[in-house]
């Protein structure tokens, strides 16, 4: 954009060049403007007013949000449930509930433009990290991630272990136990009653279970309990710091919840309370954002593709009712398919897991 007084030295300039037999076209490339851009300018009282862009009284589009809509968008976004929930979470579970009030971006624009653009929660946001290699999950009970972690007490110094299975393919924790000291035993009974539970006896492969290198994981207790039940053990991701990243993502969301005591546990009752209420919200109501915001639960039991497809008619219908506030394709709701441990090309998924790509469900 030219200032007023910078036109008016251009336009002087090139029509004293041009007075004296120079091409006008020549001495507007010199001058780095072209040729319509100065006859707009004097058409258009250029020279005199300047730019009038900035000052230019634009009609409201005629989709635009309603003040009642934005409203409702600014209410639903402050509810309590939704106090600590990002706006790409709002709006499925509303979804799920057969409720559409705006897209993803609008939610985030209303809040932005109230000066509540903040993290709506207690966790910095993520950092990438660099991809490699390992274990496909193509369905539930192929590949699990276990870990312990420590959960601080009221007195200084002590500590509760909890140790959590993960299942890598719908992100759900299908197994867990909080205890007062940290033990192989524990961990070779929690890997034995996860198993009973998932029924791991009657598949005929196995599921890996994916740990770090730490000295429970790998105790002899634990392997020869891994070698009765004929799971396979997996340590250490390559090529790569995190080497147990779900299983520590898990945690880091567990930490992080509002519900997490600041000052820690009174006893060991309270740590396996919390710990009991923090694995029924993960896997029942939490909307998982690497599995298109359906909840583990869901995607453990295989609901999550009549889920997504509804949601897929819902944003369809929205749509067709405004089309003027869609700019492209609706959200893309197409059922996530194999998961590996460790990010890899699609090409080498399909040729270890035979499934082939799913069609996306957008429009």
């Amino acid at each position: 954009m030219t200032v007023l007084e910078d036109r008016q030295t251009l336009a002087h300039d090139i029509h004293t060049v041009h007075s004296a037999g120079a091409r006008l076209h020549l001495a507007c490339e010199i001058a780095g403007i072209d040729v319509r851009t100065l006859q707009r300018w004097k058409a258009q009282q250029g020279l005199l007013c300047g730019d009038g862009r900035p000052q230019a009284v634009r009609p409201t589009p005629g989709h635009a949000l309603s003040p009642a809509e934005r409203a409702e968008v600014l209410r639903v976004a402050n509810e309590p449930r939704f106090a600590a929930v990002p706006p790409a979470r709002i709006v499925p579970t509303l979804a799920d509930e057969g409720v559409y009030i705006a897209s993803e971006s609008t939610f985030a624009r209303v809040l932005r433009e109230h000066g509540q653009a903040v993290h709506r929660g207690r966790a910095k946001a993520p950092k990438r990290v660099r991809p490699p290699t390992t274990h496909i999950a193509t369905a539930p009970r192929e590949v699990w991630c276990w870990d312990m972690t420590y959960l601080p007490a009221t007195v200084v110094g002590r500590w509760f272990h909890l140790y959590l299975i993960l299942d890598l393919y719908s992100r759900k924790i299908v197994g867990w136990e909080v205890h007062g000291s940290d033990s192989s035993d524990h961990a070779a009974h929690l890997v034995r009653r996860t198993a009973l539970a998932e029924g791991i006896a009657a598949l005929a492969h196995k599921p890996v279970l994916h740990g770090d290198n730490g000295s429970t994981l790998k105790a002899t207790t634990v392997l020869a309990m891994l070698n009765w039940l004929g799971v396979k053990p997996s340590y250490s991701r390559p090529r790569v710091s995190d080497d147990n990243a779900y299983a520590e993502s898990l945690f880091r969301t567990a930490k992080y919840r509002p519900e997490f005591p600041a000052k820690g546990f009174a006893n060991l009752a309270a740590a396996r309370a919390w710990a009991a209420d923090f694995v029924r919200w993960y896997n029942f109501e939490h909307r998982h954002s690497g599995i298109r915001y359906v909840s583990p639960a869901q995607r453990h039991a295989g609901d999550d593709h009549a889920i997504l497809a509804a949601r897929h008619a819902l944003y369809t219908h929205a749509r067709e009712q405004n089309p003027a506030r869609w700019s492209g394709k609706t959200r893309n709701w197409s059922p996530v398919g194999a998961v590996t441990l460790n990010p890899e090309r699609d090409s080498i998924v399909r040729a270890h897991s035979g499934c082939n790509d799913i069609q996306q469900l957008a429009a």
